[in-house]
């Protein structure tokens, strides 16, 4: 069945203890740069995360995906320094491996990653969201890095796949590649390459292996296709969704605005039920969550109050969608 769990920071916060109390059981970690122990190891060596794993099980958790990454503009971009970078890509999936964490979420958008051009579109009940609108990015200047080509972008990918791929196989982590968010190309003279359903497939056909994978974030798929549940079967039956943001939006990739988790554009009960019916076993968590009253939006989609609710409802859907499954089924 699949699992509910939640992004998390490395160390305790109130938000733990809601978590907890809403049935959280397994957590999605960042990496501890913030660890004053690091001493001369890097987050990515196995000491830290160690350390930050064992916080995580103390406060009740499993921590069942890593969502941060090592520097690795470089890379994306084809530069010198690129394969220091994947040389840490590697340490931190084999100090994965020894832990037992069994899935890394990383991306492929360069110089910048989710990209919004409002962080508090009104919503329902005075709640807040982050929307984006394409238009106004046509002013917008061009990164300091400069213009790069969609198929530059595909070289790199498959150098970075072609070096990191078997070390993953041989540690026994999944890499789950996030798709672009917004699924445009380009932005601010950047081309991206996550942006739809055929580049997706394109990726796992580039290097097929167990270990090459993707991040089912809805918001971002649902933008792709008017039949998400059909393209969570798609993927899921060559079992290649390792991981899921269950999140939702309203609009198109030119404009669009996050929403409540019942309030968007996708059927998510019919989401729920695909992922039964493919017996996805992994973890999903909720993303980009409105901003409710009492909570500040300093880190918007981040609410810890709007996020009690996306987890209950959650819940909801997935005791209704598995209520007729036997625990053996299951």
């Amino acid at each position: 069945m699949i699992q509910i769990a939640e992004f998390l920071p490395c160390n305790p916060t109130p938000l733990w203890q809601l978590a907890r109390q809403a049935g959280v059981d397994y957590v999605v970690g960042e990496l501890p740069f913030d660890d004053p122990l690091n001493g001369t190891d890097a987050p990515w060596d196995y000491l830290p995360l160690l350390r930050m794993q064992q916080r995580y099980t103390s406060g009740g958790f499993k921590l069942a995906v890593i969502e941060a990454r090592p520097p690795l503009n470089n890379t994306k971009r084809g530069r010198p320094g690129r394969d220091a970078e994947i040389a840490t890509v590697c340490t931190l999936l084999e100090n994965m491996g020894k832990l037992g964490i069994p899935v890394w979420c990383y991306e492929w958008m360069t110089d910048f990653n989710w990209l919004r051009t409002d962080t508090s579109t009104p919503a329902r009940g005075g709640s807040m969201v982050t929307s984006y609108n394409h238009a106004l990015m046509g002013q917008a200047p061009p990164t300091a890095h400069g213009p790069i080509s969609e198929a530059a972008l595909w070289d790199n990918l498959q150098y970075f796949l072609h070096k990191v791929l078997p070390v993953a196989e041989k540690a026994g982590v999944k890499l789950a590649m996030h798709p672009d968010d917004p699924p445009l190309s380009p932005i601010r003279g950047v081309g991206r390459i996550m942006r739809s359903v055929e580049n997706v497939q394109r990726l796992l056909d580039l290097a097929p292996s167990p270990a090459n994978g993707i991040t089912l974030c809805q918001g971002n798929f649902t933008l792709m296709t008017n039949d998400l549940p059909r393209i969570i079967r798609r993927f899921g039956q060559q079992g290649k969704i390792f991981f899921v943001h269950f999140r939702d939006v309203r609009g198109t990739p030119e404009q669009f605005e996050e929403t409540w988790h019942d309030e968007g554009q996708t059927d998510m009960l019919a989401c729920m039920r695909a992922y039964r019916d493919i017996c996805f076993d992994g973890v999903l968590r909720p993303d980009h969550v409105p901003t409710v009253a009492g909570d500040s939006n300093d880190n918007a989609g981040y609410s810890a109050f709007g996020r009690l609710y996306a987890i209950g409802y959650i819940r909801g859907l997935r005791e209704a969608v598995y209520a007729n499954y036997s625990r053996e089924e299951l």
